[in-house]
């Protein structure tokens, strides 16, 4: 995006005089001249044979570790049920077991199995995914039959057919019309991605809304609130609307982490038991981390019998988890669950707290009154719609306020300074200053070397940082799993999008500039000035190619887990413990992080898709292969999420910033390069403006939706019970 131009050259430029080739590439750098095609053959071939490694190397584990994570959950009857008759799509469990035959699950999948095991979630994220194919096989013919012929067809570089540069739009000269066809396709691309988004968020429906319509989810309660007068308030002010239940929430944060303990202590008493009723058999454990290992008996690790220990820790468990239940009625939270006869009442009360009323010059809602109003602060109260008992973090309802907010700025100022400062291109380029490793630059003219290294290296901070934004985002201590999920994505999204393509994008110039310093002049230094450079799409077509098979291999084999698993295997006491383990190393699909990563790699394929059309068909590539892990992964590997419509709603909308950048991409090629008054400039200009204001005028359409009365009008349907909420 960077070019070294003196002003001579500058006014050659406007006035559409030819210019030599070293003027668009950096003599001596091994990054932007020198590798055959940009370095893409052979990153290609390097990358492909890592993927067969990958899956060779995935095989052979997931034969030898097939019986742990969502596998554990089921039971022996079920696993052997369905190994005999197989699944309805003709897929038997044993059949997927063998070494290489798990890959026919990827064409014998259909979405009514996805949907009975996966939920309505996964089936959405699939439908979503598949219209992105859609999106770029229609982007790929129009990129690779009208857009790389006329920029082939330009004489601005030299003819050599492995120049890279000649496939890009720096190929075309100044005034050749046919730049209006660049700018009119971004505009077409951009149309095909409403359309395409449009038409999935038709599909996404839910027979049943992610909330309980006949309760309210009620905060900014005094703590020192009773049921009973809660239910006074409600007959008293909305006499018409019958209250069935209320239920206080408290702090139950250390009940939960006791109640899993104690349920871990009970499955491994049931096992020992078992094995000594059927073999008469009483087994002697070592209860210390990694006991099972030891050999030999010495002072503080002594054996003990495994029926008697797990006995004991049972016993303790429960009396610690008795004591806590009673004290945690001591701890009220100021939060509760309202459930009323009919969806129609709670609709009702619903719009009355949140409904718009100006009076004088604020904004506010004045509730029904009643003689309880003053001490239960109803003034100060937040109603919402209650959401699903497995929708909400129960353990984070006692962080909120200004805990909750300290929390949340402390964490990501962190965050923002270990990803922007030690993560960013930069720093590999202050690097390589430091150890002066460009000294021997023409050792370095190798496309290993200056573009598979350097995309794998992007690659892999960008595989690292949703792990990083992921434990961040627990930290935070949401309420609920689909805000969990939603914040994620968003997070992890607009780091992706400054790691992998703003900052490398700005930072190519400082290296471009570094290079000329090691291998130039001092006389042959010119002034920079900031435009594309015919080879640095290749860097992207390069990154986009790391992930489409390093990447989704990755993906399928789920090295971190494994590595996780093995080390809490490694520390278990017993043999019961591995059996918990095993069961316990499944995980819900986390939804957000991967629409994120799938949404940032989208958009580095749609901005760069004018400027450089050879990177459409490997995105097109990355899409097709993350479809098919993904079915994998969400059949076999993952527990289904139930999380709300919002989070797909929200995916939907950050796809459409791809197309916008790629607007922001020719506009700012446009400008560098003909001026702010050249006529494609002006126009691309006006789209980007008017297509910023729809944007913001659509996103405040839906931040202020639930303002309006209209929002609230009731739907017919079965009334959903409400009685599963742990509330102590």
């Amino acid at each position: 995006m960077f070019e070294v131009e003196s002003p001579q050259i500058s006014e050659q430029l406007h006035a559409g005089i030819k210019r030599p080739l070293y003027q668009y590439t950096a003599r001596g750098s091994t990054v932007l001249q020198g590798v055959t095609f940009g370095g893409i053959p052979t990153v290609l071939l390097l990358d492909v044979t890592f993927f067969f490694i990958l899956i060779l190397l995935f095989s052979v584990i997931r034969k030898r570790f097939w019986d742990y994570g969502r596998v554990a959950l089921v039971s022996e009857i079920e696993f052997n049920a369905n190994s005999d008759t197989g699944a309805s799509g003709g897929v038997a469990f044993k059949n997927v077991v063998g070494v290489f035959f798990w890959f026919v699950s990827f064409f014998f999948l259909d979405d009514d199995e996805i949907h009975e095991r996966c939920g309505e979630d996964a089936i959405h994220y699939l439908a979503f995914q598949r219209h992105i194919i859609c999106l770029l096989i229609a982007v790929s013919i129009l990129s690779v039959c009208v857009i790389l012929p006329v920029n082939l067809s330009g004489d601005l570089l030299d003819k050599d057919p492995y120049s890279f540069g000649r496939t890009t739009i720096v190929n075309l000269q100044t005034g050749n019309n046919l730049l209006w066809l660049h700018t009119v396709f971004a505009v077409v691309y951009l149309i095909l991605t409403v359309v395409f988004m449009r038409h999935h968020m038709k599909y996404v429906t839910y027979k049943e809304e992610n909330t309980v319509k006949c309760t309210l989810f009620i905060t900014g309660l005094p703590k020192n609130a009773k049921e009973e007068t809660i239910q006074g308030h409600f007959n008293a002010a909305y006499p018409t609307c019958a209250v069935l239940e209320v239920q206080l929430c408290y702090d139950v944060a250390k009940l939960i982490h006791l109640f899993k303990k104690r349920k871990q202590a009970e499955k491994s008493l049931t096992y020992y038991e078992h094995l000594h009723q059927k073999y008469g058999k009483r087994v002697q454990i070592n209860p210390k981390p990694c006991g099972q290992f030891c050999c030999c008996e010495m002072r503080g690790c002594e054996r003990e019998d495994a029926v008697d220990y797990y006995t004991k820790v049972r016993n303790e468990l429960m009396e610690e988890y008795s004591k806590e239940e009673q004290a945690v009625h001591n701890n009220p939270l100021g939060m509760a669950f309202v459930t009323f006869q009919e969806k129609s009442m709670a609709t009702y009360i619903l719009k009355d707290f949140n409904a718009c009323k100006c009076q004088s010059i604020k904004c506010k809602g004045e509730p029904q009154p009643s003689s309880y109003s003053r001490e239960l602060c109803v003034s100060n109260w937040e109603v919402t719609y209650a959401p699903y008992p497995e929708n909400i973090c129960w353990k984070n309802l006692s962080v909120r306020g200004l805990k909750w907010w300290f929390r949340w700025a402390c964490i990501n100022l962190l965050l923002f300074i270990v990803l922007f400062f030690l993560t960013t291109p930069s720093i590999i380029i202050s690097t390589m200053d430091k150890f002066n490793v460009t000294k021997p630059i023409h050792y370095l003219n190798n496309p290993i070397v200056s573009q598979f290294f350097p995309t794998l290296l992007l690659w892999s901070f960008s595989a690292l940082l949703p792990t990083i934004v992921y434990y961040s985002t627990l930290l935070e201590s949401h309420w609920t799993k689909s805000a969990e999920n939603r914040i994620m994505m968003h997070k992890v999204y607009i780091f992706l999008i400054f790691m992998v393509l703003i900052l490398p994008s700005l930072v190519m110039f400082k290296y471009f500039y570094h290079m000329r310093q090691h291998t130039s002049s001092a006389s042959d230094v010119l002034p920079c000035r900031c435009v594309f450079l015919p080879d640095q799409g290749a860097f992207f077509v390069n990154y986009v190619i790391a992930s489409a098979f390093i990447g989704n291999g990755m993906e399928l084999l789920r090295l971190p887990g494994l590595i996780l698993y093995t080390i809490r295997m490694i520390m278990a006491k017993s043999t019961a413990e591995r059996k918990n383990i095993k069961q316990q190393q499944a995980f819900e699909y986390e939804f957000g992080a991967m629409y994120a990563w799938m949404l940032c790699v989208f958009t580095v394929i749609m901005a760069y898709s004018i400027t450089c059309p050879i990177i459409v068909p490997f995105g097109l590539i990355y899409i097709l292969l993350k479809h098919m892990v993904d079915r994998y992964n969400l059949y076999y590997a993952y527990l289904p999420a139930k999380l709300e419509k919002k989070m797909h709603f929200a995916a939907v909308n950050q796809a459409l910033a791809a197309p916008i950048l790629c607007l922001f991409w020719l506009y700012f090629f446009s400008f560098l390069r003909l001026g702010f008054k050249a006529p494609t400039t002006m126009f691309t200009f006006l789209v980007v403006n008017i297509t910023i204001v729809i944007c913001l005028a659509y996103t405040c359409f839906g931040c202020f939706k639930y303002l309006s009365p209209l929002n609230y009008k009731v739907s017919d349907g079965s009334l959903t019970p409400f009685g599963n909420y742990l509330c102590a």
